[in-house]
């Protein structure tokens, strides 16, 4: 039933009735759409129900336009971006019609579901703003760093399954804690992704997180570890184009203090309850879709 959430974003871009909006929608490369698979999982595949993952795909492809322009990320899933196919501005408009045209849909479907998205786009937004905040010097602030991630990564996926199971009537709370440990296990076995994989596989630069300014959780723990003369070198790197005996110098010291293992550990205990959550509940898929997660590659 993908095939059909796809259709439906398709017919929401005709409905805009402009060739240049629908030129720029087939730029943007359609990802895993993980968030559609929860709710088509969750609540199954009624009208309402398209909609509703139509409208969340179209919130997140809009965040990660402007989360492009942010990061002057010039790859997107190894394509170029639209900011740097077409230019900041039109990336940044582009985000701001998918969003408008959401909204707009979600009025459509229940005002609950309404309630419930739009409020995770707010958070997506504080999230986003605290993103770049804390990117402007190296951090060691744990509790900043995952009240981030919640907002700008776990929000919308603890919202699409809490919107799957209100359009249902299951235990929204359930899927609701479902969606949130799920997103902020998926944002940090990404941070890690960005040191551990390379270039091709991540479909845009490896390192590139710590070359912006991004303080992931890796990073914060293998400060901790370090001498502090090892500190000062560390910091000295933040927001630099990084060489490559000064990346390698990163994982050597990452693998040295088994740092990943340490970050992947936390990300898969967060797995493990979504696992345990769901399987109590008999949604053997979901935690299926957990499970594949964790265990991902990119």
């Amino acid at each position: 039933m993908i095939n059909a959430v796809e259709r439906k974003i398709e017919q929401y871009i005709v409905d805009l009735d402009d060739s240049y909006v629908k030129r720029l929608y087939r730029k943007i490369p359609k990802g895993k759409r993980l968030r559609t698979k929860l709710i088509l999982k969750i609540a199954g595949s009624s009208l309402k129900v398209i909609k509703t993952a139509a409208t969340v795909e179209m919130i997140h492809a809009a965040s990660l336009l402007h989360d492009d322009v942010i990061d002057d990320a010039y790859q997107r899933r190894g394509k170029a971006s639209v900011n740097a196919s077409d230019g900041n501005k039109t990336a940044i408009m582009m985000g701001d019609i998918l969003y408008s045209k959401a909204f707009f849909e979600l009025n459509t479907i229940s005002p609950e579901v309404a309630k419930v998205i739009s409020n995770a786009v707010v958070q997506l937004s504080l999230g986003e703003l605290a993103d770049v905040e804390l990117s402007r010097k190296f951090h060691t602030n744990r509790d900043a760093y995952l009240k981030m991630l919640y907002q700008k990564t776990a929000s919308l996926m603890e919202a699409s399954a809490e919107s799957a199971a209100i359009l249902v009537g299951k235990n929204r709370q359930a899927y609701k804690q479902y969606g949130r440990n799920l997103g902020l296990a998926f944002q940090m076995i990404d941070d890690i992704l960005d040191i551990t994989q390379e270039s091709k596989t991540l479909g845009k630069p490896a390192l590139h997180d710590f070359e912006e300014g991004k303080v992931t959780l890796p990073y914060i723990y293998l400060f901790e570890s370090l001498a502090q003369e090892d500190r000062e070198f560390l910091l000295s790197l933040h927001r630099k184009r990084l060489s490559q005996d000064e990346a390698e110098w990163i994982k050597s010291a990452m693998k040295k203090y088994n740092i990943i293992e340490k970050a992947y550990s936390e990300a898969k205990e967060l797995v493990d309850k979504a696992i345990e959550l769901m399987d109590s509940l008999g949604e053997k898929d979901l935690s299926n879709i957990a499970k594949a997660m964790i265990e991902r590659e990119f």
